[in-house]
C-alpha cells in the first residue's frame, strides 16, 4: 500500500446525500437493488443518528490513528469519514476531540472499522458515529496509511466521493455513479409503501395486498381445520 492522500476527489452532490439520508438505511438499500449494506457488525455509538453524506476514505494500521489526523484537513462540510485497518482492530482510534474538529469543519460523521471512545461526549455533542466497536484503548501516531483511496469495510468496497447512509439500521453506500437512480427508486419505493401503510391501516392483509394468498399453493402451504389436524397427530 502507497502511503499516499489523494486530494479533492469528485464527490456526489451534498444535497442529493442529504436526501438518501432522509430515506434511510432500510429503503435505500432495497432502492439500490439490495447492495452496499455493511452488515450487522457496525452499530451507532448512539440511538436516533440518521445522515447521509459524501465518504473520505482513510486506511489506519491497527492501534495507530495518524491519518485520521491527515484526513481531517482532507475533509469538506457534508462529507463522512470512513475509516478502515489493514488488518483487524477494535482498539478506540476516534473520540471526542476528533469529533470536535470535524464538526467544526461541517463533517456529518463517522464509520468506523474499528473502535469508537468517549461515547457520552459523542452523544452530548450529537457526532454520529458507527463502529465496530466501542473500546477506552488508545492508539499511537507512528504508521502512515492512505486517505481517499479506495477501502474495503465490512466486504463493500468504499471510493471517495461515494454516498454513506447510516442510521440505527447500520450504514450502506451508494457509489457516487448510482446516486440519481437510487434516489429516484427510494422516492418510489416511499410512496408504495406509503400507500400500503394506508392499506394496512383500513385493515387489509399483506397476504392480499401482495398476491400471495393464490401462491400459497405453489409454496406447499394448505389449510387443516383443527380438528382434522389432531386427529391426524393421533394417528
Amino acid at each position: 500500500m502507497k502511503s499516499i492522500v489523494v486530494t479533492d476527489p469528485p464527490r456526489a452532490s451534498s444535497e442529493a446525500a442529504s436526501r438518501l439520508g432522509d430515506y434511510g438505511v432500510a429503503t435505500v438499500h432495497e432502492a439500490a437493488g439490495r447492495v452496499g449494506y455493511l452488515g450487522s457488525g457496525l452499530r451507532p455509538a448512539w440511538p436516533g443518528a440518521r445522515i447521509g453524506g459524501t465518504a473520505v476514505t482513510v486506511v489506519c494500521w491497527p492501534g495507530d490513528n495518524l491519518m485520521i489526523h491527515v484526513a481531517v484537513e482532507q475533509c469538506h462540510e457534508g462529507d463522512v469519514l470512513v475509516v478502515t485497518t489493514n488488518s483487524p482492530s477494535t482498539d478506540g482510534l476516534f473520540g471526542e476531540l476528533f469529533a470536535t474538529a470535524l464538526q467544526q469543519r461541517g463533517v456529518r460523521g463517522v464509520v468506523l472499522g474499528c473502535g469508537v471512545r468517549d461515547v457520552a461526549e459523542l452523544r452530548e455533542m450529537g457526532f454520529p458515529a458507527w463502529s465496530s466497536a466501542v473500546s477506552a484503548q488508545g492508539s499511537v501516531k507512528a504508521t502512515a496509511g492512505a486517505i481517499n483511496v479506495p477501502i474495503a469495510l465490512q466486504g463493500q468496497v468504499i471510493h471517495a466521493g461515494d454516498v454513506i447512509v447510516a442510521d440505527d439500521d447500520g450504514v450502506v453506500c451508494v457509489p457516487r455513479p448510482t446516486v440519481p437512480d437510487v434516489l429516484e427508486q427510494a422516492a418510489a419505493r416511499v410512496a408504495k409503501e406509503e400507500a400500503s401503510r394506508q392499506a394496512f391501516r383500513n385493515g387489509e392483509l399483506g397476504l392480499d395486498r401482495y398476491g400471495l394468498r393464490d401462491r400459497l399453493g405453489e409454496f406447499g402451504v394448505t389449510y387443516v381445520p383443527y380438528e382434522e389436524y389432531i386427529d391426524e397427530g393421533e394417528r
